[in-house]
């Protein structure tokens, strides 16, 4: 079973997103973070899709060194 570790302090959206955010909505703002099993996924999901729940808003923070890829090794031309 997958598990989504929701991680409110690392969430690019956080502020702004928090208050229409089912996390926010049904826990509160969170400390630390909050596990969802792929069950717990779907349920929320349905939820969400009918309007009883606003949907996840979780945006992951990527690390910049994560998106730049490595320089190609240096050749001596000399």
């Amino acid at each position: 079973m997958e598990v989504l570790h929701v991680n409110c302090d690392h969430c690019i959206a956080r502020g702004p997103a928090c208050e229409d955010c089912v996390i926010t909505v049904l826990l509160g703002p969170p400390a630390g973070k909050v596990d969802l099993d792929s069950d717990e996924r779907a349920a929320l999901s349905a939820l969400a899709e009918q309007g009883l729940v606003p949907p996840l808003r979780l945006v992951p923070h990527l690390h910049p060194a994560s998106l730049v890829p490595e320089p190609p090794s240096r050749q001596n031309y000399a």
